[in-house]
């Protein structure tokens, strides 16, 4: 992994939209259903909108059916990081890009094999490029 990225606030709101700078550096979430990749069938690779780190590949993404791109394996183990989650009243685990602490979405014990893991990601905190 390359080394770890970190910029103020005002640099993170000039370079991202507001969509992406509320879910990615505040921890938001997109409705349902509503984000660009959610539906995305092609080939490629899923970057962190912030960082560009490489986080998951278009070969471990599945339907999920709840709406969010969902995967069962990032990239590799080295680029994501998890944290406890206790808003909203529930506990959950967090998942964040290693490289930049970009929220992502939650990680769920519920996703197919081999892993059983699903991944559920805001397509706002991701960028895909469909050239690798």
């Amino acid at each position: 992994m390359k080394e770890r990225v970190t910029k103020s606030e005002e640099e993170w709101r000039k370079e991202l939209t507001p969509e992406q700078y509320r879910i990615a550096r505040k921890k938001g979430t997109e409705r349902a259903f509503t984000g660009e990749y959610w539906d995305n069938h092609e080939p490629g690779v899923y970057r962190c909108v912030c960082c560009g780190a490489k986080l998951f590949g278009s070969d471990t993404k599945f339907d999920s059916g709840s709406g969010w791109p969902s995967f069962y394996a990032p990239a590799a183990q080295d680029r994501i990081k998890t944290e406890a989650d206790r808003s909203m009243l529930m506990e959950r685990t967090e998942i964040m890009c290693s490289r930049c602490d970009a929220h992502l979405g939650h990680v769920f014990e519920d996703g197919p094999e081999p892993t059983g893991l699903r991944y559920c990601v805001n397509s706002a905190s991701l960028k895909f490029d469909k050239s690798e």
